[in-house]
């Protein structure tokens, strides 16, 4: 029997595929891609370009500003779809792709699924050196793509047509998959992409997709069990991989059957309400003084679906050096850590087997009841720090609260770098799951307003949380990416940007002289400028409008209340701007190691030193 055969050109076969993937959520069939983020250049733009064109009903194409903030809004979309659809970023060779990297990095830390596609040069090799080619004098096969290589979990460079065939169902494995789960990239040099070649029809059947859920081993169930039942003070960390698995609900019973306080880690933080029974807080270096307490005297910690990070567990001086670590982890890397009782497999699933395994046990009467007690302590703490003052300058803490009370229910919050995350992990009041988005995980600058793009895209269809993403970041960040305002107005996607004016980069600078370092490079007015006693304001209200935005400037707390009601009745982007304090941050007591130079002249930076050598005596080291 002659097979049946279709003859396109690899790029149109890959777009072709494509096409024909699907997933499912909340049982109804959708396109596992969701679209395309392009720019068009050199590599791309007349053989992927031509494929994509002729697609744009079943996969549309959305022209980006910058290579970088199209892909952070790919990871934002993910986020927001809770990596059950994945968007795609393509972009030309050499610069327009190195440009990408930034987000490749950002995804593959926070483990994220966006697909990246980009032009390469010829496999041929007959036009070398061509526009935009970096040359290795002892590899010539190297191109700018090889860089992707550190931050991807799945490369290729598709230098025949028929290796899309193996190739394409590899990256969505790799993108799916719970414990390999980040990005792929796909590098299409330019005359593979023009070859015509007869595919195998069945290669474009449609396939739909669904995420696996791996099951734990059943000793390693039952040995967590037993070390859960010997607990006095046991405290559960949820992390993102709660909210991925959709094992939100499953948690928080089993948190209240067994009466153990749930504190969450930054990528955590959303899957539980934030007056739910058993939330007791964010735990580590921005994380509240109720959950860092529960930490400090944990016996036993169920961690689940996190990594770990060094924000989470203070520099892993947070813990009890006998404290007893049991780690739920889709990815057998990450459970593995620091000497954890390992339950490799999907949250939902490995927390209902451990369900089953503890039958009646609870924990002591009394913990669950004082872990509620130390939250309220700190829910009140914070309502001092957001509470309205006769100070000129209004604080982050202050801009927050005021913020997340106008907020809808289902608004999502989206931050990143600087210090905006410590205020809104501490401060934002959580009012339904699934609603919070910081990226700290790899803490990028730039990630928020393209993010906020690409969650109001993935605002439409099954799955969404629906309401508004609401923004909020510093001047630093806004000053270092804002062109995806431009791409809102654009395409007429709703959103609220908040940019808090504090003269800079205030949160490192606060870093900078608590480790004894006089403000250097940090605030405009440390900088090296013309007038260091005036520096050059920018008008960010005046910007976002010259760029297609809604925009206003807010000289007071009040004022920002009336304008986030107006914000909230407005189509497309909107942008308002408020002066507030660099100074002045909401505490934390958890610990964070860094580089402290061992011997410098300035006496504050001895200091600083002796307080880092007692931070890292306490560490638990590999243990």
């Amino acid at each position: 029997m002659e097979r049946s055969t279709i003859r396109l050109t690899m790029a149109q076969a890959l777009v072709r595929w494509l096409t024909a993937q699907w997933t499912e959520i909340d049982g109804q069939k959708v396109p596992l891609f969701g679209g395309v983020f392009a720019i068009f250049g050199h590599g791309n733009v007349t053989c992927l370009s031509e494929a994509l064109e002729s697609v744009q009903g079943q996969l549309p194409t959305w022209r980006g500003q910058n290579e970088q903030s199209m892909a952070l809004a790919a990871i934002g979309y993910a986020k927001a779809k809770r990596r059950r659809q994945i968007m795609i970023a393509t972009s030309s060779i050499g610069p327009g792709a190195l440009n990408m990297v930034t987000a490749a990095g950002t995804a593959h830390a926070n483990r994220l699924p966006v697909l990246l596609i980009a032009g390469d040069t010829f496999t041929n090799r007959l036009p070398d050196p061509v526009l935009q080619q970096v040359e290795h004098f002892n590899n010539p096969a190297v191109t700018a793509n090889d860089a992707f290589k550190a931050v991807t979990r799945y490369w290729d460079r598709i230098t025949h047509p028929a290796q899309i065939i193996p190739s394409l169902p590899q990256a969505v494995g790799a993108m799916l998959d719970p414990a390999d789960c980040g990005p792929a990239f796909l590098a299409l040099p330019q005359d593979t992409q023009e070859i015509a070649f007869d595919y195998p029809a069945e290669f474009f059947e449609e396939r739909v997709w669904s995420i696996p859920r791996p099951r734990p081993d059943r000793k390693a169930v039952a040995d967590a069990a037993a070390l859960l039942k010997t607990a006095k003070k046991p405290l559960i960390i949820a992390g993102g991989g709660v909210r991925y698995s959709g094992a939100e609900g499953t948690v928080a019973r089993f948190a209240a059957d067994h009466g153990i306080p749930v504190v969450e880690t930054i990528a955590g933080k959303g899957g539980l309400t934030h007056h739910h029974p058993v939330h007791a807080g964010p735990i580590g270096i921005i994380g509240s003084t109720s959950a860092n307490a529960l930490a400090a005297e944990a016996d036993v910690i169920l961690a689940i679906g996190t990594r770990l990070q060094d924000f989470t567990t203070g520099s892993w001086t947070a813990f009890a050096r006998d404290a007893r670590f049991i780690s739920i982890n889709a990815a057998r890397f990450d459970a593995l850590k620091h000497r954890s009782l390992a339950v490799v497999g999907d949250a939902l699933e490995a927390v209902e087997e451990l369900q089953s395994h503890l039958g009646a046990w609870k924990a002591p009467a009394g913990h669950l009841p004082r872990a509620k007690a130390l939250f309220d302590e700190w829910d009140k703490l914070l309502d001092e720090h957001q509470t309205p003052t006769n100070a000129p300058i209004p604080t982050y803490a202050q801009v927050v609260n005021v913020v997340n009370r106008v907020a809808g229910e289902k608004d999502t919050l989206i931050a990143a770098a600087g210090g905006i995350p410590g205020e809104v992990a501490k401060g934002w009041r959580v009012k339904a799951p699934n609603s919070f988005d910081c990226e700290f995980g790899f803490s990028c600058m730039g990630y928020e307003i393209a993010a906020g793009w690409g969650c109001a895209m993935a605002q439409e269809g099954p799955g969404a949380v629906g309401g508004t993403p609401i923004v909020m970041l510093g001047d630093g960040t806004y000053m270092m990416m804002n062109s995806d305002i431009y791409s809102a107005a654009l395409t007429g996607h709703r959103m609220i940007v908040v940019v808090c004016d504090n003269g800079g980069f205030a949160v490192i600078n606060r870093l900078q002289q608590f480790k004894g370092v006089p403000g250097f490079n940090n605030l405009l007015a440390d900088c090296r400028i013309k007038d260091p006693a005036n520096p050059l304001h920018v008008d960010f209200a005046a910007h976002a409008r010259a760029m297609g935005a809604h925009a206003r400037h807010v000289e007071s707390l009040a004022d920002l209340e009336e304008a986030m009601k107006w914000a909230q009745g407005n189509d497309g982007p909107t942008v308002i701007s408020i002066v507030s304090d660099a100074y002045a941050w909401v505490p934390g007591d958890a610990d964070w190691d860094v580089g402290v130079p061992e011997v410098s002249d300035r006496d504050r930076v001895q200091a600083a030193r002796r307080h880092q050598d007692e931070i890292r005596a306490r560490q638990r080291v590999g243990v």
